[in-house]
């Protein structure tokens, strides 16, 4: 059975895979200079918080979120295992507004996470950024809903992004997350949980308080996959041949 690695302390990944030729870098570098990078440039925010899985708490993650505004109500967000260039792309994340948030179907509901408790406790951040700066948007974060996957269980060690999607979830009190890895995140980014707990007291979650669907309405959730038996190819419509 492989044993989760609650702490990602690496140097850097080991992806299998040679080293990136000459070749590719000059092609890569061409590309870069003609091509329009739009979407990827929308990107203006990053977050720091920490993700466990929604069928086995015991499993946690530090999640970078790289993320853009579509518009007022929603952003969406790559999520890396750590800030450097070589970083691995882990999961994303969608949030919105609880006015957004309240418009989805009771069974979707289940599959989104509450922000209030990972903002207020101090535990969602963003590196590098003053808190009198950071605090503008937090407060808006606090009273939002998230829905993230992760792809690559970096946890267990896994050198490739193998298995299925594993849904997420955010901490919503205390006692949830290991004092070790929160502390390694804290030395890291030379921050202090407990002080920027104390400075967003203030702050306040959904205007209608949590909704008791979200969190995965209090249990567990995982995907599975199932066999289906698909119509016969002589069924489909054979307009394109």
């Amino acid at each position: 059975m492989e044993k989760a690695v609650h702490l990602s302390t690496k140097a850097g990944p080991e992806v299998p895979g040679e080293p990136t030729k000459m070749g590719t870098s000059m092609v890569d570098s061409a590309a870069a200079a003609v091509q329009s990078f739009t979407p990827i440039n929308q990107i203006h925010q990053h977050l720091c918080a920490f993700h466990f899985y929604a069928y086995d708490m015991t499993r946690q993650v530090e999640s970078h979120h790289f993320c853009g505004h579509i518009n007022e109500d929603m952003r969406q967000c790559l999520i890396y295992d750590g800030p450097d260039a070589n970083a691995r792309l882990i999961g994303l994340e969608y949030i919105v507004t609880e006015k957004l948030f309240m418009t989805l179907p009771d069974d979707e509901k289940k599959l989104w996470h509450t922000h209030e408790w990972e903002v207020k406790g101090g535990f969602l951040f963003m590196p590098g950024v003053p808190e009198t700066i950071q605090r503008q948007d937090l407060e808006k974060v606090a009273k939002t809903y998230g829905k993230v996957y992760h792809f690559w269980q970096v946890d267990l060690g896994h050198e490739l992004p193998i298995g299925l999607p594993n849904l997420m979830m955010a901490v919503t009190r205390d006692g949830q997350l290991y004092p070790e890895m929160v502390k390694e995140t804290e030395k890291k980014f030379g921050i202090s949980i407990d002080k920027e707990r104390e400075s967003r007291a203030y702050m306040k979650g959904p205007e209608h308080g949590i909704h008791p669907l979200a969190n995965g309405g209090g249990k567990g959730l995982k995907l599975e996959m199932r066999e289906v038996d698909l119509k016969p190819v002589e069924s489909v419509p054979r307009v394109f041949v």
